[in-house]
């Protein structure tokens, strides 16, 4: 075996979480999981039942069903983040409307934290951009690139001195006589 090859010997672990992560990192994780997270108690409370010693208390409401459809279309949003994410504006936006609406239907919002969890996660899915490649250099950059490269043909051989310093030398900018046309002073001025 050489030592480049240590793909081979690694744990079937450790390859399964380099895969999620590159998953996770290619679509909007965390703005799927909190508006899951958002829809599970706006959808579960309005049928819980909580029993403190002999006392049962029903949280049912005459919205059961509409706080469990909202629920279920937020969890349906929220799978939707994670492997359609093309859609992410518009699951965003939904997921904030239900959010809103699920105030004065589900009971205050699963009780304010369902109502956060999924205006957070509707919050971060529009935020959300797909990342750039490494390789392609940002447009501004290349267009920066490509002036400094131009200008450094009009600089007179004696300025393009090589320097090993981290620090790179100032170059004096050079104009164009149109634009010092005016004396270089300020139009108002």
């Amino acid at each position: 075996m050489s030592p480049e090859s240590t793909g081979q010997n690694e744990h079937y672990l450790t390859v399964y979480r380099r895969g999620f992560r590159t998953w996770r990192g290619n679509r909007p994780f965390w703005a799927g999981l909190f508006t899951i997270l958002g829809g599970l108690p706006i959808a579960y409370f309005p049928y819980a039942n909580m029993h403190l010693g002999n006392m049962t208390i029903a949280m049912s409401t005459t919205a059961g069903a509409g706080s469990l459809i909202i629920g279920v279309l937020l969890i349906t949003l929220g799978l939707t983040m994670w492997f359609h994410h093309i859609v992410r504006v518009f699951a965003g936006v939904a997921a904030i409307l239900l959010a809103l609406i699920s105030i004065p239907v589900a009971n205050i919002g699963g009780f304010i934290v369902g109502f956060l969890f999924a205006l957070l996660g509707g919050a971060l899915s529009i935020a959300w951009v797909p990342g750039e490649a490494k390789d392609a250099p940002a447009s501004g950059v290349a267009e920066a690139q490509q002036t400094s490269r131009d200008d450094t043909s009009e600089v007179p051989e004696q300025r393009q001195e090589s320097h090993d310093t981290a620090e790179a030398p100032r170059r004096p900018t050079l104009f164009k006589a149109a634009a010092e046309a005016d004396g270089g002073r300020h139009r108002a001025g």
